[in-house]
Parts: structure tokens; sequence; C-alpha cells
């Protein structure tokens, strides 16, 4: 009896969620063709049909990554500096599903550096982000959450902040609950809020001495 497309579809989503549990166990360093024809009961021969080598199957799943992430629910809590908070708490690992995706973000760091295509293009969704975390923090100036300067380097900020975070509760998560996560982050967004005198800064030369 013929396959029909629905039989199709349906062992392709199969796939979708082999491949996603095989990354999110073992990291991305873990996704084999052997791992998810384990996972979904299968032979490796069956998966050269969707996947003829290993870089069709890496591609499929930062495709797969990428649209869970944009699929997973937003924070809509308001403007300017709200949505800042918003967008900053979307990224952190505070549910499981957060937790998941951030951990094959990160194990997925290593293939795009030693891959100069993948490394553009996650030089290119890393520049997007900013980009739209800049579009907030610019909002914010206008509705005088935030002091002036360029809102691109407190986005720049921003981003290496919460994706330093990211790194240390993926490694430490005891230490970092989620109520830790938003403290921390809170803590963080007060700074930016202070206006500082810059002439009540203490400068130091390269050594440390005042």
């Amino acid at each position: 009896m013929p396959r029909t497309k629905g039989d199709h579809e349906a062992r392709r989503r199969d796939v979708s969620e082999a491949v996603w549990q095989v990354m999110a166990t073992r990291g991305f360093a873990g996704l084999t063709l052997r791992a998810v024809a384990a996972e979904l009961d299968a032979t490796t021969g069956l998966l050269t049909h969707y996947f003829p080598s290993k870089r069709a199957l890496v591609e499929y799943a930062l495709d797969l990554l990428e649209q869970r992430t944009i699929a997973r629910p937003r924070r809509h809590g308001g403007a300017g500096l709200a949505a800042l908070r918003d967008a900053l708490l979307d990224i952190l690992p505070l549910t499981a599903e957060a937790t998941d995706s951030n951990r094959i973000w990160v194990s997925s760091w290593d293939a795009a550096l030693s891959d100069p295509t993948l490394s553009t293009d996650y030089a290119r969704k890393y520049a997007q982000s900013r980009d739209r975390l800049t579009e907030r923090v610019a909002a914010a100036q206008e509705l005088g959450e935030l002091p002036p300067g360029d809102p691109a380097d407190i986005a720049v900020g921003a981003q290496a902040f919460v994706l330093g975070l990211v790194v240390q509760t993926l490694f430490d998560p005891a230490a970092f609950p989620p109520q830790r996560q938003v403290g921390l982050l809170d803590d963080y967004l007060s700074t930016l809020t202070a206006r500082t005198d810059p002439t009540t800064i203490t400068r130091h030369d390269p050594d440390g001495r005042p």
C-alpha cells in the first residue's frame, strides 16, 4: 500500500522529535545518525532518506532549533524598559524548555566555530538579536527610563550579560535557580538606569592603581 503525504509528514515530525530529544539529552556533540535512529527505534538506513550526510543532519537540527526558539511564547509586559527586560528574560533558561534550547545552542557553538558557513550564520543571528535589543533600548531612552548613550552599545552589553548568565546557569543550575537569574538580571538593569556622574568615577591605570 503506497504511503500518503500524511504518512510522510507524520514521519518527518517523528524524526524531528527524535533529533530534538537527542540534542536535549546528549548535546549537539552527541547528534549522530545512529543516535537519532536509536531514539526512533529505526535503522540508520531509514534516516539516510532524510539526511544523506552528517552535514544535512546538522543543518536540519539547527533549522529545527531556530524554529522552536522562534515559536516559544514571549513575554509582553509593556514598552520601553519593560520590553527590554522581557526580551532578556526570554533568553534565560528559566523553564525546562528554555533550558533544553539553551543547552543545545551552547553545545552547537563548537560546530559553528569550526564551520565558516555556520559561523557566518550564527554571527548574523546574534546581530539580529542585538538589533532587536537596540530598538528596545532606544525606546526606553525615549521614555526617559534609560540615560542617553549609544543604544547599540548598551544592547551589546545586555546581550553579553545575559549570554554569560546562560552559560553559568547551564554549568551550575543549583547555584543559579530561576529566582536568582531574574534577580541578577534586575540588578544588571538597575545599573543601566543609574545616571552616573562621570566626575565621580575613579579611574585606574592598567595595573589597577588609582
